[in-house]
């Protein structure tokens, strides 16, 4: 059991799963795509030590982990062209950047970032969308799994988190967002995300810290 909000979360021993989502150093690190749109990546910095530590206890506890990427095939016929072509950023998906091209699979900059680096065995879903499900096998690995529960982490809250866990949801998934393991470049977004996602009774899920996920998991395993 977690204490969590608006209430206790419990997950089966054997079906939960940590998902990460676009620790990406484009988005994370000085010189990246997020930084050349003009955003503070420090704020999505600060949360890598939380995310580490539920890394490490899934890893130590031999369940399973899910990485996401938000990426596409060099041809960018994956992409969108309402996706290509929007903003009037000076650095578009495909162009290159200081990581290499924007957004494109393999690119240095669409690597996640070393400290939270997949090992053998954990899975790495490669998203073209917002969204962990859309056009992906995540729900298929899950079902394999046998997973009915995920502790959600990474960035950025409002949309490409939001997005997977309301897709989660409407899936039949029990969600819960780790509160300090994720963050926006706009602190507004970040809270205002997370009150959406507990409002009415949790429609869309649950939140709680790294600490009480932590102490939930060891209670699970004692």
């Amino acid at each position: 059991m977690v204490f969590a909000q608006p209430y206790d979360y419990n997950f089966p021993p054997h079906g939960v799963a940590l998902l990460i989502i676009d620790m990406q150093r484009d988005f994370l690190e000085p010189g990246g795509f997020g930084a050349a749109l003009g955003n503070d990546v420090s704020r999505l910095r600060a949360i890598v030590p939380n995310i580490k530590l539920l890394l490490q206890a899934f890893r130590d506890y031999r369940l399973p982990i899910f990485h996401t990427q938000e990426g596409h095939a060099p041809d960018l016929s994956d992409c969108p062209v309402s996706k290509l072509n929007r903003g009037k950023n000076k650095l578009k998906i495909g162009d290159f950047g200081p990581m290499g091209r924007i957004l494109v699979l393999g690119e240095p900059g669409n690597a996640i970032v070393p400290e939270l680096a997949p090992l053998p065995g954990e899975f790495i879903i490669n998203k073209p969308g917002k969204g962990a499900f859309y056009r992906t096998n995540l729900e298929q690995l899950l079902q394999q799994k046998n997973i009915s529960n995920l502790i959600i982490t990474g960035v950025t809250t409002e949309v490409c988190v939001q997005t997977t866990m309301r897709e989660a949801n409407d899936r039949g998934y029990e969600c819960l967002l780790v509160e300090d393991a994720t963050d926006s470049y706009f602190p507004e977004f970040k809270q205002a995300t997370l009150e959406m996602i507990r409002a009415q009774g949790g429609i869309v899920g649950w939140t709680a810290t790294t600490t009480a996920v932590l102490q939930g998991l060891a209670t699970m395993k004692s």
